[in-house]
C-alpha cells in the first residue's frame, strides 16, 4: 500500500528538523514540494535544502507543483477556505495517484508543524473520504513559529496558572477575550494590531523566524507598532511575501511569565 508522511520540518531553522524527522525522511521516496512562485521559492529552497542535509541515500525523487491560491475575494471566508482546500486535494490526489508507486512513500515537508494553521492534514483527510484513493499516512511533529518565537525572546508562553489563546488576526479585531492575558497570533494582514493599540499590552513579534532574515522586535505595543509596520511594509516589499508571528501580554502580567 501506498503511504504518504507529512512532516514538520520546523519553522524555518534546518535545525529545527527533529530526529523523528531524520528517520522520516529517509524512508520517503518521492517528496511533493508545492510551488507558490517566485517570490516565495525561499521556501522550496529551504525543503531542497533539508532533504539535501539529512538523507543519505540520493535516490530519492522530488516532484514539484504549482500550489493553487486562496481567492481572497470570497465574501465568506470559510467558504473561500474550503474551495482552496478542494483545489489542493485535487492537486495530492494527482501527485499521489501518478507520481507514488504502490508499496512507495511520499512525504509532504510542512513548515513548523502540520497540526498548527496548516491545510495538509484536512487535505489528505478529504481525499481518503471522498474513496477514489486508499494509502496509509503519518505525522511527524515538528517545532512551531510559536515555540521560535518564544525561544528568540527567551520568554516562557505562559504565565503562572493562567491559558494561552492562540487566533488570528481577523479575531483579534474585536480585542483580547476577556480572561486572555496571554494571546499568540497568526495570520495576520495588520488589522488586528491596531484593534489593540490602546490597550495596555507588551508584545513580541518575530518575522521570517529561524531563517538568516530573521526580525525581532519587542516592547510595549503602542510604543512599537509603528516600528512593526515599517519593517512589515519593508521586508514585504524586499521579499515578496512575509511570514511573522506575536505573542501579545497584558502588562500587568509581564512579571509573572
Amino acid at each position: 500500500m501506498k503511504k504518504v508522511l507529512i512532516i514538520g520540518i520546523g519553522a524555518g531553522n534546518p535545525d529545527y528538523v527533529t530526529m523523528q524527522a531524520v528517520k522520516a525522511l529517509n524512508e520517503a521516496d518521492v517528496f511533493f514540494v508545492l510551488d507558490k512562485g517566485q517570490a516565495k521559492q525561499d521556501l522550496v529552497n529551504l525543503r531542497t535544502e533539508i532533504c539535501e542535509r539529512f538523507i543519505t541515500d540520493r535516490s530519492y525523487r522530488i516532484v514539484e507543483a504549482a500550489s493553487p491560491e486562496r481567492d481572497a475575494g470570497t465574501p465568506d471566508y470559510k467558504t473561500g477556505v474550503h474551495a482552496w482546500h478542494s483545489d489542493k486535494a485535487k492537486v495530492f490526489s494527482r501527485l499521489i495517484s501518478e507520481e507514488l508507486n504502490e508499496d512507495e512513500v511520499g512525504a509532504f515537508l510542512v513548515w513548523g508543524d502540520p497540526s498548527l494553521y496548516d491545510s495538509t492534514i484536512r487535505v489528505i483527510q478529504q481525499i481518503l473520504a471522498e474513496g477514489h484513493l486508499t494509502f496509509d499516512y503519518e505525522i511527524i511533529p515538528g517545532i512551531t513559529s510559536v515555540q521560535a518565537l518564544t525561544a528568540q525572546h527567551r520568554i516562557a508562553l505562559n504565565t503562572i496558572g493562567e491559558p494561552v489563546h492562540i487566533t488570528t488576526g481577523r479575531q483579534l479585531r474585536e480585542g483580547l477575550p476577556a480572561g486572555v492575558d496571554t494571546a499568540v497570533i497568526m495570520l495576520d494582514n495588520g488589522s488586528g494590531l491596531r484593534a489593540l493599540v490602546d490597550e495596555d499590552v507588551d508584545i513580541y513579534w518575530g518575522a521570517y523566524l529561524g531563517t538568516p532574515d530573521e526580525v525581532l522586535i519587542s516592547g510595549k505595543l503602542s510604543e512599537r507598532i509603528d516600528d512593526i509596520e515599517h519593517v512589515r511594509a519593508r521586508e514585504r516589499s524586499r521579499k515578496g511575501w512575509i511570514m511573522d508571528t506575536y505573542l501579545l501580554r497584558r502588562t500587568s502580567n509581564r512579571d509573572e511569565a
